[in-house]
Parts: structure tokens; C-alpha cells; sequence
């Protein structure tokens, strides 16, 4: 079955740029972020993991990890990481998955089942699936799913963004609106009824709606 929001995150033991590891070990009780990769020494992706080491802190300040992955071996994976520091001026400070024997991009429903051979052997565009943004949660379910074409480099700010989004509305009763940014206003739960409401929000809510009750963001 496709993987869906809410869905299990499947599990894997993997080599990366930082050893190996088994995935849902590694990412504990944080958040994490898994972007893929079709291969190394692609040119939007080479710019996407060097953008990504820039902004490691702030995810790491969300309580959130991040690991690549690239179909490819780990030895390329090394090389490459020479040419995203020079050209990008940051190298990975984050784990890359080799995925050569194509295991994590079938779990993740990235390509097909039937994938078989040398990684080397298959190019870019015979991988071109695999430009996913998964954002999994500490309970180890996928939070979002977030796929890119080749062509298009991936824009992390709003992946930041949506993990504000993802972590204030799990703990507290809200939504976020279009265009929310953290700080702004935001919008009553509709499993909340207007009692349990009243409750919670002594002071109120506008209502342009009976079913938009707008109040301000809770703290976290």
C-alpha cells in the first residue's frame, strides 16, 4: 500500500555518511526529515543538501533531525560531499543514506518493486521518483509527504514552516490557515465543540463563520 499522512514510517537498518544505522532507533524522540535524492552529482539536489546544511540549526532547535538519501554508493556519496562544500559553501553536517541496493526507496513507495542491478548503471532520470520530502514524527508516524520533479529545487523554509504548524497543532486544539506564519493567529480545532471552546478560550473568539473561530496562537 502507498504511504499516506499517518501512516507508519518504515523502518530500516541503512549505511550512511555517519555509519549505520537503524532508522527509527536513530531518530529516538525527535522529528525527523528524510529527503531522497535519484543520484549524486545532480545539480538541483547538489544545491538542495548544501541550502540544507546551512539551516541544520534550525531544525536541530525543533527538536528535528535530517538524513539524505541518494541512490548511489557510499563512496560516492563522500565524493560528492567535496563538491557540495566547495560549491555551496557548506558540506552536509547531516547523515546521507546509500541506498544502492534500492531497499529504503521501495519501502518509501519511491520506486517499484521490481528495481534491481547496479545503482551506477541507472541515471537520473530512470530515478526521477525519488524527490520526496518525508517529515516523520517522534511516534514514528509520517506527519507529510512532499514530492518534487527534477527540475524544481525544494524550498526547506516552508518545510520549517509546516513543522511549526505540525508540532503546535499536536499539542494543542488548532489549525493553521493559509499562509500561517508562527506568531499569527490561528484557528479552533472543529473537534473542539463551542463549550469545550469557551473553556479553553474564556475570552473568546471571532467568528467571520460558525466554523471559523479565529484566536490567537497558544504558546507552546
Amino acid at each position: 500500500m502507498a504511504l499516506t499522512i499517518g501512516s507508519d514510517a518504515p523502518d530500516f537498518e541503512a549505511e550512511t555518511t555517519e555509519g549505520k544505522i537503524r532508522f527509527h532507533d536513530w531518530i529516538g524522540d525527535s522529528w525527523a526529515v528524510l529527503f531522497s535524492h535519484p543520484r549524486d552529482f545532480t545539480p538541483v539536489c547538489t544545491t538542495e543538501l548544501g541550502y540544507m546544511a546551512r539551516i541544520e540549526p534550525d531544525f536541530a532547535s525543533r527538536n528535528v533531525k535530517i538524513i539524505g538519501l541518494s541512490v548511489d554508493k557510499l563512496d560516492n556519496h563522500e565524493a560528492w560531499a567535496e563538491d557540495i562544500k566547495e560549491t555551496q559553501g557548506t558540506a552536509p553536517n547531516y547523515p546521507i543514506i546509500s541506498d544502492s541496493d534500492f531497499n529504503v526507496s521501495k519501502l518509501y513507495g519511491m520506486l517499484p518493486a521490481d528495481v534491481e542491478g547496479d545503482p551506477t548503471e541507472r541515471t537520473p532520470a530512470q530515478n526521477q521518483t525519488v524527490r520526496n520530502v518525508f517529515v516523520i514524527g517522534p511516534d514514528k508516524k509520517i506527519k507529510l509527504i512532499l514530492v518534487y520533479p527534477m527540475t524544481t529545487g525544494r524550498n526547506f523554509d516552508e518545510v520549517l514552516r509546516v513543522i511549526d504548524s505540525l508540532q503546535l497543532t499536536a499539542e494543542h486544539k488548532v489549525a493553521t490557515p493559509a499562509q500561517w506564519q508562527p506568531g499569527e493567529d490561528v484557528i479552533i480545532s472543529g473537534a473542539v465543540s463551542d463549550e469545550q471552546a469557551k473553556e479553553i478560550y474564556p475570552d473568546g473568539w471571532k467568528a467571520p463563520r460558525p466554523y471559523i473561530r479565529i484566536v490567537p496562537a497558544p504558546s507552546k
